[in-house]
């Protein structure tokens, strides 16, 4: 049997998307450069900035014994970079480093350590490693998990234990491949669609370690905004709550909260995609989703019609 350690150059790329981000991508280089685990390449993958980046990063091909990997494409949003990132990528490990963020010098000796503590007769079970992530004051961003090192599901994470808040953590390349982004056009496609997509197969080692640096004041010209007051994604928006509601809703006697908003939002998005009551019936698969859209049509036309008149 091919062993996954034969299919990459290397443990980990570090994968940065980055759009107009210049001013903050050193950042990433600095904490890169003091990394104690060295077995890593960084790929940038600009989307289609028109600042200096393209000069910035050159000039740290030249400086840096880290290899350092740029490629452009015209602006298509981060999931399409995420894309040509996951297919380019050395690394048997994919870990995104956005480009306003840094992590600590011992981020990746700590996932890799991390990683090769899981057997390795579970190793074909598991995709990721996920830790915590702080603040520039050093405070925790988000919930700690219910225990040091703990072995779940995504879902069960979220929906049993109730964990939210930012995170951050490395996927299998293999596993990425496997699980691309749809591309639908337009410049943001919710990443939950994806890591969904792999937590009903895989299971992920959650850790308590704040190995990123949150910086939280850098959301100018991002490639992930995801603000659901813009409705250009209508479409792909109800998409992902209405994947939520089909093949989640197991979950649902432990979160049934979560599961009503989803409801909520997956009509209101299918309105502003001009999606009819019969069409929206149709696309739901069983019989508890349905429930849950029936009772949450009046608020979610309430709010679609509140946001169709501004």
């Amino acid at each position: 049997m091919e062993r996954l350690e034969d299919k990459f150059d290397v443990a980990f790329t570090v994968f940065t998307p980055t759009y107009n981000r210049a001013h903050t991508l050193d950042r990433v280089y600095e904490s890169l450069r003091r990394q104690t685990f060295r077995d890593f390449e960084w790929l940038v993958v600009d989307d289609g900035s028109t600042d200096y980046t393209e000069r910035l990063v050159e000039g740290w091909q030249d400086e840096t014994d880290v290899p350092v990997r740029y490629v452009y494409q015209e602006n298509q949003g981060k999931h399409v970079a995420t894309n040509e990132g996951v297919r380019r990528a050395r690394g048997r490990f994919f870990l995104t480093l956005d480009s306003d963020d840094r992590c600590v010098p011992t981020a990746l000796e700590r996932f890799y350590e991390h990683w090769a503590a899981i057997p390795d007769a579970q190793k074909p079970e598991f995709s990721a490693v996920t830790c915590l992530c702080k603040d520039e004051d050093g405070y925790i961003v988000g919930d700690p998990f219910p225990e040091d090192v703990f072995d779940a599901t995504p879902q069960e994470m979220r929906y049993r234990y109730g964990v939210a808040g930012e995170k951050w953590g490395f996927q299998r390349t293999d596993v990425m491949r496997d699980h691309p982004f749809p591309e639908p056009g337009g410049t943001h496609v919710p990443e939950n669609i994806v890591w969904n997509a792999i937590g009903r197969h895989y299971k992920t080692r959650f850790v308590n370690e704040a190995l990123r640096v949150y910086h939280v004041n850098e959301n100018e010209d991002s490639l992930s905004d995801a603000s659901d007051k813009s409705r250009r994604m209508a479409g792909v928006h109800a998409l992902s709550h209405r994947v939520t509601l089909n093949k989640d809703i197991g979950w649902l006697r432990h979160a049934p909260l979560e599961f009503l908003r989803s409801a909520v939002h997956f009509a209101r998005f299918s309105f502003h995609d001009h999606r009819s009551l019969a069409e929206q019936w149709c696309q739901l698969s069983n019989p508890a989703a349905r429930a849950l859209w029936v009772v949450g049509l009046p608020l979610a036309f309430a709010v679609y019609a509140s946001e169709h008149r501004t």
